[in-house]
């Protein structure tokens, strides 16, 4: 976001810095009804908070979707032999 600005309704007012540090406990639901209402009506009235959230949200998505790395059996071979050649020192 490049503002600053602030918006709200008759839970509060919001600044957009406020909603960035919100925007987890939104999406995990733990939000009490006065924060979501007020995030909420920030929302309405700011397009880059409501662009971040989406931002958010696709990342989340996205991560979700990754799979654990896969390693050829040479390449395993070579971690596992540096590994095993740091003798515990790591």
């Amino acid at each position: 976001m490049r503002d600053d600005h602030t918006y709200g309704g008759p839970g509060g007012e919001l600044r957009c810095q406020d909603l960035v540090e919100l925007v987890t406990l939104h999406l995990e639901g733990g939000l009490g009804d006065r924060d979501r209402a007020r995030f909420a009506a920030h929302l309405d009235a700011c397009e880059g908070c409501r662009a971040y959230l989406d931002q958010m949200r696709r990342t989340i998505w996205l991560t979700g979707q990754l799979g654990p790395p896969r390693l050829l059996a040479e390449e395993r071979a070579q971690l596992l032999a540096l590994f095993g050649a740091l003798g515990g020192q790591i």
